[in-house]
C-alpha cells in the first residue's frame, strides 16, 4: 500500500473574509435556506459547562473536534469562562493538519493532538510528517492502536529517519461496544500488548474506551452506569498491561498511564459523586474525551441529560408547499426545502428526522433535497403557509454540520439572536 497525503493545498475553502462581508449583519429571513444556525452564547455556555464537569470530575479532558470542524468552535472548545485544556481528538487527518495550518499549534491553543481512529497504512507517513511539523512549536501526535500490523506500521516509518522516535499510543479498548479495539482480558488483547511492549517505536501513553452504546441512556443512571463500565474497561487494560509487562521483565509505571473515557452522554454524567462509586483502584490518571457537546441535538435531548434550551445549533428551512388533511387522520403535511442531505438520515428514539422549534411539527419524511413536515393533530395555532421558514433540531448535529459549506453564527446575547454575527467556514474532506 502506497503511503497517501492530505489534499489541504488543494482543497479551497470558501473564503471567511468575503462571507462575513456578505452576510453579517443580516438578519435571518434574509439568507438562502436550508441553512445551518449556530448560537455562539449557546456553543460556549456548553464548552464551559463541559470544563465544569471535568474538574467536578477530577480528570483532565480532551475535546473532539469532529463535530464543528472549525477553528472558531476549536478555541471556544479549549479555553472557556471556566477552564482550559489544551488536548484534542481528531476523526480525520484533514482535521488534524488544519489545526496545525490555522496556528493552534503554534500559539499554543492546542499542544495534544489524537488521532481518533486506529491509524491505517497509508496514513502513517502523513501522521509523521504532521508531528514532525507541531514539534516545532512543543506538539505532540498520538494515535490509537488496536492491533499488531500497526506497530509493523510505525515500524517501517521510523527505520527510514536518521533518528527513530517512540510513537505515543493509547490501546483502544473494546468496552462491548464492537466498534473499533480489543477486549481487555482476551488473547488478542495479550498479543497486542506484547507487541506493544516490545516495540522499540512505541511507548504506551494510556488506554481509550469510547461509550457509542450510552447515547441509548435515558437518565443520569443509565449514562452513569455506562461511564464506570467505561472507565472499568480501560483500567483493566491498564491493569492486564502491568502484569504482561511484569512476566516480560519490561518496567512500567502505571499511574504513568492515561485512562481516556467519554462520550456526550456519559461525559454529561460525570460528577465528584460517581468517581467516589468506582470501586477499582485505577492504573492510571483519568482523561474525559466528548465531542456532540458544544452543538447537541435531539439525540441528546432524548438522554434527559440536558433541555432544549442547551441545544446550539438548527437548521432554518421555508415552506415551499401546503397540503391540508392529506396526513395521518386528516391532518395538515407541509413540505420544506431541506431533505435528506440538510438533516442526514439519523432517526432517534423520538421517531422523527427532527423537530420544529416552538411548534408541534415534526420532520416526519425526507427525500434527498425537501422533507415533509407532519403532525399528530391540530395544535393550537400552528398554520403554516408557503413562504414561511421554520427553524429544525435534528438528530445527529455531527452529520447534519457535514453537509454544509459555511455556518451562520448568531449570537442570543445580541439582537436577540436573529442577525448573523459572524461565519464560520467548516474544514472539509479526509
Amino acid at each position: 500500500m502506497h503511503d497517501t497525503e492530505t489534499p489541504y493545498h488543494v482543497m479551497t475553502l470558501p473564503s471567511k473574509s468575503i462571507l462575513v462581508d456578505h452576510f453579517v449583519g443580516k438578519g435571518l429571513d434574509e439568507l438562502r435556506t436550508p441553512a445551518l444556525i449556530i448560537d455562539r452564547k449557546v456553543f460556549a455556555a456548553n464548552c464551559a459547562a463541559m470544563h465544569s464537569k471535568a474538574k467536578q470530575w477530577g480528570t483532565a479532558f480532551r475535546a473532539h473536534l469532529k463535530t464543528h470542524k472549525t477553528v472558531e468552535g476549536t478555541r471556544l472548545q479549549m479555553i472557556s469562562s471556566a477552564d482550559r485544556t489544551n488536548a484534542v481528538v481528531v476523526s480525520t487527518m484533514m482535521e488534524a493538519w488544519e489545526v496545525a495550518r490555522n496556528g493552534l499549534f503554534k500559539e499554543g491553543t492546542v499542544k495534544d493532538l489524537l488521532y481518533g481512529l486506529p491509524v491505517a497504512p497509508n496514513k502513517v507517513a502523513d501522521l509523521s510528517g504532521l508531528w514532525d511539523e507541531v514539534a516545532q512549536d512543543g506538539g505532540i501526535v498520538r494515535v490509537l492502536i488496536d492491533h499488531p500490523d500497526q506497530i509493523k506500521f510505525l515500524e517501517d516509518c521510523e527505520s527510514k529517519r536518521q533518528k527513530p522516535r517512540k510513537w505515543s499510543v493509547f490501546v483502544k479498548i473494546d468496552g462491548g461496544q464492537k466498534r473499533a479495539g480489543v477486549s481487555a482480558g482476551t488473547s488478542t488483547f495479550e498479543n497486542l500488548v506484547k507487541a506493544l511492549l516490545t516495540s522499540p517505536v512505541i511507548s504506551i501513553y494510556g488506554f481509550y474506551a469510547h461509550a457509542g452504546n450510552a447515547y441509548a441512556s435515558t437518565s443520569l443512571d443509565q449514562a452513569s452506569t455506562f461511564l464506570s463500565a467505561e472507565v472499568e474497561s480501560v483500567n483493566a487494560g491498564a491493569e492486564l498491561t502491568m502484569k504482561i509487562a511484569s512476566a516480560l521483565g519490561v518496567d512500567l509505571d502505571s499511574r504513568s498511564f492515561v485512562l481516556s473515557v467519554g462520550s456526550t452522554p456519559t461525559a454529561h454524567a460525570a460528577s465528584a459523586e460517581n468517581k467516589a462509586k468506582l470501586s477499582a483502584l485505577l492504573h492510571g490518571s483519568l482523561e474525559l474525551h466528548a465531542g456532540n457537546y458544544p452543538m447537541l441535538d435531539l439525540q441528546q435531548e432524548h438522554t434527559n441529560l440536558i433541555d432544549r434550551s442547551k441545544v446550539a445549533q438548527r437548521v432554518l428551512v421555508t415552506v415551499v408547499s401546503c397540503y391540508p388533511g392529506r396526513g395521518l387522520n386528516g391532518t395538515d403535511e407541509v413540505l420544506v426545502d431541506g431533505g435528506a442531505i440538510a438533516f442526514s438520515k439519523d432517526t432517534g428514539p423520538s421517531g422523527s428526522f427532527g423537530e420544529v422549534m416552538g411548534m408541534s411539527w415534526k420532520l416526519g419524511r425526507i427525500s434527498q433535497e425537501h422533507g415533509t413536515l407532519i403532525r399528530e393533530g391540530p395544535v393550537g395555532n400552528e398554520e403554516l403557509k408557503v413562504g414561511d421558514e421554520v427553524e429544525i433540531i435534528g438528530q445527529h448535529a455531527c452529520l447534519i454540520a457535514a453537509a454544509y459549506p459555511w455556518y451562520y453564527v448568531v449570537d442570543t446575547d445580541l439582537d436577540g439572536g436573529k442577525k448573523v454575527v459572524d461565519i464560520w467556514v467548516p474544514w472539509k474532506g479526509w
